[in-house]
């Protein structure tokens, strides 16, 4: 049955009770002390309506002052931890000893319901790459039971507490059961209290982390993911938790103790990878560039290496075992580009040299040597694969008489599930696309480039922030300079102005002036107008005079 990305709604789960199982399982329980609350565990998982036939328990004893017993559970056995300590380690030596075709992973303070087993075991019997979670009741009953009631029926044996896994619930109920999650969320649910694993699926990604004495189980599904699993919880495989849990009792403390760890393993929680400049065990992105001309190369690498995404590890494929330190002409040496290569990038702890491998990032980008990203194109078509949850991009970057030259991002989730379920007969991307999604896009769009004609460059690279001074430097002189004009020119505007009121009040003296001239002129030619008339009259008054 092919499961697009973790909808596993496709599946039709049996009743219980009405199906009839075939698959062995093995039943890990890792304990240290606590031979009260085991020996519930273990009256629990008498009475499971699994076939008996099917199911063996192995407890493994970490180390306990007092050594763990199995009590009167048939086919079960007591192993104790040999070469480590931790939790880790206690269910990875019980999944190395599991014979079962499942591992049912149950701590030690868990009672479950008697259709625990069965609830879980249904699902494995419809897919193979799936991993189940189990629902946790939590309790802290002021007395424990006798194994004796626990065998009789736990269903209303235990108080219930107010304390629940409300995040893990809420994300579960969020996202219809799991099944629409995104691929970076879904695993962030498993809780190894009570889940259970394809013994082949365990072993396949390298079982549990055993340096980690906390947050193996976080650890343990981010990896899960990146082989292809799709989780499922399963509300009627039911099981008490008896007492508070520490992640409940000291959240703040075991935080704190578990974000380092966990940020260097797991990729997808990028909020404790803010750190500029860091580089963790296991990278965001994977980047692989074949090995080709020197310049090519290099400037593919460089383009990488300079991404704003600061967890971008980059692999160069090329035949590294053949250079030797053999005699040869240094300028005519037909492997001197591999060399260059290996001289430019040799102590580069964020380059190997070396053929591309499995990857546990959750990104990887196959980019021919040449063509420049530029420096959000990483982080941008990462965003991209994210908004869409799909499984890969493949990146036209430039069409030829051969065909496209194009670069791409594959998810490893995606990747690994394809892988899990090809046919012998069919492409590969045709399955990848079935179960998760391809798609085209431009790689001019996202800022892919081909490298300049002359690289690397002659000059000094500047550092963003010299290069963003510098930037600021220009734009203030520029400012100042049009302050400067706009200053000389308001200084030549009131000069004018002056020059205007000067010049305005000389023509309003000069109007005056004439003003009175016309006045006075006025006056003395009505004055000898005057004196005329006076005279003609006197002429005709007195003739003669």
């Amino acid at each position: 049955m092919r499961i697009r990305r973790n909808d596993f709604g496709v599946l039709e789960p049996p009743a219980l009770g009405a199906w009839k199982p075939s698959m062995t399982v093995t039943v890990v329980i890792p304990a240290h002390g606590g031979q009260e609350k085991l020996d519930l565990t273990l009256a629990a998982l008498s009475n499971q309506t699994y076939p008996a036939h099917l199911l063996d328990v192995i407890v493994v004893d970490d180390g306990s002052p007092v050594p763990l017993r199995a009590g009167q559970v048939s086919r079960a056995e007591v192993i104790r931890v040999r070469e480590s300590w931790g939790r880790a380690a206690a269910v990875q030596a019980g999944a190395d000893a599991a014979t079962g075709e499942v591992v049912l992973v149950l701590d030690a303070d868990m009672v479950p319901y008697p259709e625990h087993v069965e609830a879980q075991m249904r699902w494995h019997h419809l897919a193979s790459y799936l991993v189940v979670l189990g629902w946790i009741d939590f309790t802290d009953p002021p007395a424990l039971p006798s194994p004796a009631e626990v065998a009789a029926g736990v269903a209303d044996l235990f108080p219930m507490s107010p304390h629940r896994h409300d995040w893990a619930e809420e994300i579960i109920a969020k996202h219809d059961g799991l099944r629409s999650a995104p691929s970076s969320l879904v695993s962030r649910v498993h809780v190894g209290a009570t889940a259970s694993y394809p013994t082949w699926l365990l072993r396949a990604c390298g079982g549990m982390d055993t340096a980690l004495k906390l947050a193996e189980d976080t650890e343990l599904g981010y990896r899960l993911t990146q082989a292809g699993a799709v989780f499922v919880p399963d509300p009627e495989a039911r099981a008490w938790h008896v007492g508070v849990p520490t992640a409940m009792r000291s959240f703040a403390e075991l935080k704190r103790y578990n974000d380092p760890f966990v940020a260097d393993r797991v990729p997808y929680r990028r909020y404790l990878r803010t750190d500029r400049g860091r580089q963790w065990l296991v990278p965001y992105v994977e980047a692989v560039v074949p090995a080709g001309g020197y310049e090519d190369t290099r400037a593919t690498v460089d383009g990488l290496l300079a991404s704003s995404l600061p967890d971008v590890r980059v692999t160069v494929e090329g035949p590294w075992e053949s250079l030797t330190d053999s005699r040869r002409a240094p300028l005519s040496d037909p492997l001197l580009d591999l060399r260059l290569l290996r001289a430019q990038f040799a102590h580069d702890p964020r380059v190997r040299l070396a053929p591309a491998s499995e990857t546990m990032a959750p990104f990887r980008l196959l980019c021919p040597p040449g063509w420049m990203p530029g420096p959000q194109t990483v982080e941008g078509l990462v965003g991209h694969l994210e908004a869409t949850d799909g499984g890969a991009l493949c990146i036209a970057l430039d069409e030829t008489p051969e065909g496209v030259v194009s670069a791409r991002l594959d998810r490893t989730a995606a990747v690994s599930r394809a892988s899990l379920l090809i046919q012998p007969d069919e492409r590969f991307d045709d399955v990848l696309d079935e179960v998760f999604g391809v798609e085209w896009v431009d790689g001019a769009a996202f800022g892919f480039s081909r490298r300049p004609r002359l690289y690397p460059p002659r000059r000094r690279p500047v550092p963003e922030h010299e290069r963003l001074a510098r930037q600021r430097e220009k734009e203030l002189e520029r400012l100042r300079e049009r302050a400067a004009a706009l200053r000389a020119e308001v200084a030549q505007l009131r000069r004018e102005a002056a020059k205007g009121r000067r010049d305005t009040a000389r023509w309003k003296e000069k109007a005056e002036n004439w003003r009175r001239e016309a006045v006075r002129l006025a006056r003395e030619q009505d004055r000898t107008v005057l004196d005329r008339a006076v005279r003609r009259v006197r002429n005709l008054t007195f003739p003669g005079r």
